[in-house]
C-alpha cells in the first residue's frame, strides 16, 4: 500500500480545441438575406458585425443601446445553470465589459426589430414577462439557446451555407476585421479579449496577407543604395 496515488501528478492531455470555422463575405451577405424576414434577424445580424459571444447577445438589454452615439455596452451575459434556470452574471473579465459601435445600418436593423417586438409584446398581453432582453421569446423571456443554435442551422440549411457553429460567427467577424487591416489592438477591445496577444493568437494566421509586402519593403529599407561611378578615363586618351 503506497500513501498517495503517483498519477495525481501526471499531467493529463488538453482537450483538442475545437475546429474553428469561417463564413467568406459572400457567404455572410447569403446569411443575412437568408435571416431577413426571420423574428431574430437582428440576432443574426448584431452576432455577424459585433463578433459578440453567444451568452453576450441573449443578455444584452435595451438600456445598453445607446441609439443616439451608436454604441452597444456589453455588461452582463446570460447564464442558465441548471440548464433552464435563468441568470445574469458579469462577463468573466473585466475587459469582457466594453462598448461596440455600431453602423447606421445595423442601428436601422435593431430599430425595426424593437416596433416588432412591441407588437409581440401587444399580443401576449398580461402573458408578458418583463426582462428589458433585446432578443426574447414570443413572452418577453430570455431565448434558450439550444432553440438558437436549432434555428441558426436551419438558416444556414435554408441559405445554402456550410453547417459551421453559431459561434463561428465570432470567428467570422474577426477574420473580415482583421483582414480588412484594422489593428489588432481594437479587434481585441472589441471582442473583449484581456490581452491582443490572444487574438493574435488565435487569429493571427488570418492576417498572413499581410505579409505579401514585407520582403520587398524590407529589402528597400536596409540594402545599400548601389552607387555607379564614372569610368576612370586614361591620360592622353
Amino acid at each position: 500500500m503506497i500513501g498517495r496515488n503517483p498519477a495525481s501528478f501526471a499531467k493529463p492531455p488538453r482537450e483538442p480545441a475545437s475546429e474553428m470555422a469561417i463564413l467568406t463575405e459572400s457567404q455572410v451577405s447569403q446569411l443575412l438575406v437568408a435571416a431577413q424576414g426571420h423574428r431574430w434577424e437582428a440576432l443574426f445580424h448584431l452576432a455577424v458585425i459585433s463578433g459578440m459571444r453567444q451568452m453576450e447577445l441573449l443578455g444584452t438589454k435595451w438600456s445598453d443601446l445607446d441609439w443616439i452615439r451608436q454604441t452597444l455596452k456589453i455588461e452582463r451575459q446570460l447564464v442558465r445553470p441548471d440548464g433552464n434556470g435563468v441568470q445574469f452574471t458579469a462577463p468573466k473579465t473585466r475587459f469582457g465589459r466594453r462598448s461596440i459601435a455600431l453602423g447606421s445600418k445595423t442601428i436601422e436593423v435593431l430599430r425595426a426589430h424593437y416596433e416588432r417586438q412591441q407588437v409581440e409584446r401587444l399580443a401576449a398581453g398580461k402573458e408578458w414577462q418583463e426582462y428589458g432582453l433585446i432578443f426574447t421569446t414570443g413572452l418577453g423571456t430570455p431565448i434558450h439557446p439550444r432553440n438558437l443554435v436549432r434555428a441558426f442551422k436551419q438558416l444556414l440549411n435554408d441559405a445554402g451555407l456550410p453547417a459551421v457553429r453559431f459561434h463561428d460567427l465570432r470567428h467570422t467577424n474577426a477574420s473580415l476585421l482583421l483582414n480588412q487591416g484594422k489593428p489588432v489592438i481594437a479587434v481585441s477591445r472589441r471582442l473583449g479579449h484581456a490581452k491582443a496577444s490572444i487574438t493574435l493568437d488565435i487569429y493571427g494566421h488570418f492576417i498572413s496577407s499581410m505579409q505579401n509586402d514585407i520582403g520587398d519593403m524590407i529589402d528597400d529599407l536596409v540594402m545599400p543604395v548601389p552607387v555607379h561611378l564614372d569610368e576612370k578615363v586614361e591620360p592622353g586618351s
